[in-house]
């Protein structure tokens, strides 16, 4: 991963321009919180700090155990990150919901920002060489017209410098909504979802998966593994929050 010391001045950087590109914007056009619509202070990003601190945040014991229950057995998944719980009818919820269907890019963008600053603090020792957002089917993005994980890696890659790759994998199987699925069921419906598309940019690379939320780890798991079989020599995953 790139010099830490080096992203911190870049994000240091980066901050003061963002205040004062805000600051001028937010005088002709305001935004507004992607959670609870409010309009946003001058430091805030997409969603405003008091929504901010109400989501949940997950420490290292609680994500070892996640760890263990969602991807211990297949030992795909080397490691994984999420931040935040998932929270039926909360914060969170709402925000991922205006980053799936209400065509907010931003919220990705500084989620995905927000994975890859406590992935620095909390994951060192993770070197991937490049990101690969999970691919939705071409007729769901078609429908939604974009695939939300692609913003959350640009997010990603945008602090850490990591090449993001979003064509290496497609989703070759359309699945229905896992949201009321159980975990066997999960498991059969993502089977043989995914394919690797370009198998020279994953070969022998350190890859990380992004999604928006991670619930059994069936998907990732699958994605993770047709990347494995095409000679990738590494998988990490990482996702806005995990839910029960």
């Amino acid at each position: 991963m790139v010099h830490q010391k080096t992203i911190r001045n870049a994000l240091i950087m980066s901050e003061v321009l963002n205040s004062y590109w805000f600051s001028l914007f937010d005088s002709i056009l305001p935004r507004f919180c992607c959670s609870c619509k409010t309009k946003l202070a001058t430091g805030d990003k997409s969603i405003c700090s008091n929504c901010l601190k109400r989501i949940k945040e997950i420490d290292d014991s609680r994500l070892q155990i996640e760890y263990d229950r969602k991807f211990g057995v297949k030992q795909i998944i080397s490691d994984f990150f999420s931040p935040f719980l998932f929270e039926k009818d909360k914060e969170l919820q709402h925000a991922i919901h205006s980053l799936k269907y209400e065509n907010k890019f931003r919220t990705g963008v500084f989620f995905g920002e927000v994975i890859a600053e406590k992935i620095i603090n909390r994951r060192s020792n993770w070197i991937p060489d490049i990101i690969i957002p999970i691919p939705l089917h071409k007729l769901k993005e078609t429908e939604r017209g974009y695939n939300q994980s692609y913003f959350i890696a640009k997010g990603f890659s945008k602090v850490t410098g990591i090449t993001l790759i979003k064509s290496a994998v497609k989703r070759s199987k359309y699945t229905e909504s896992q949201t009321t699925l159980t975990f066997t069921e999960r498991e059969e419906n993502i089977d043989g979802a995914f394919k690797v598309t370009n198998k020279k940019a994953v070969y022998n690379k350190s890859i990380l998966l992004i999604d928006d939320v991670i619930t059994t780890g069936a998907t990732v798991s699958e994605c993770g593994r047709v990347l494995v079989e095409a000679g990738a020599k590494k998988i990490f995953a990482a996702s806005i929050a995990i839910a029960d």
